[in-house]
């Protein structure tokens, strides 16, 4: 192990770093997508942006567009992903690192083929909706930008 190895171990707590890519789907009235986490799954019954891990080798766009095609049945592509703000967050055992990106652009009709709901919100509505600790944070910037 090096040096910076050994700092970015220490300044972590030795915690697990997992990468997240997000999405704020943004419909035509400025409202954006919110899924519920399901039942069985960690923070089950909160409210998220979609998205999902990166699998080895994937950048955060492939990991969207594939995630969104699996969760929502939509098509997008990496030209209507516009990186946006991300989160850094400690949880028991790992630290997430979520890019969020901003998408406007689609093909298909948005389905919920994992969430028990999905809902279009305003962003001043988002934080009444119990989100994680990650996302969370997140809703101001949507709130001030669009």
């Amino acid at each position: 192990m090096n040096s910076a190895q050994s700092l970015a171990g220490a300044e972590s707590g030795g915690a697990t770093l997992l990468l997240v890519a997000a999405c704020a789907l943004v419909d035509a009235d400025g409202r954006v997508l919110v899924c519920q986490r399901p039942e069985g799954k960690a923070l089950a019954g909160l409210w998220e942006f979609p998205g999902g891990k990166l699998e080895p080798g994937e950048t955060p766009e492939a990991c969207l567009i594939r995630e969104l095609k699996e969760e929502l049945a939509i098509s997008v592509t990496a030209a209507c992903l516009a990186p946006f703000v991300f989160a850094s967050h400690g949880y028991d055992g790992f630290h997430l690192l979520m890019p969020l990106y901003l998408c406007r652009r689609w093909e298909g009709v948005v389905e919920a083929l994992e969430h028990p709901q999905i809902r279009w919100v305003r962003p001043s509505q988002m934080a009444e909706l119990p989100m994680p600790p990650a996302d969370a944070p997140l809703v101001a910037y949507l709130r001030d930008f669009l």
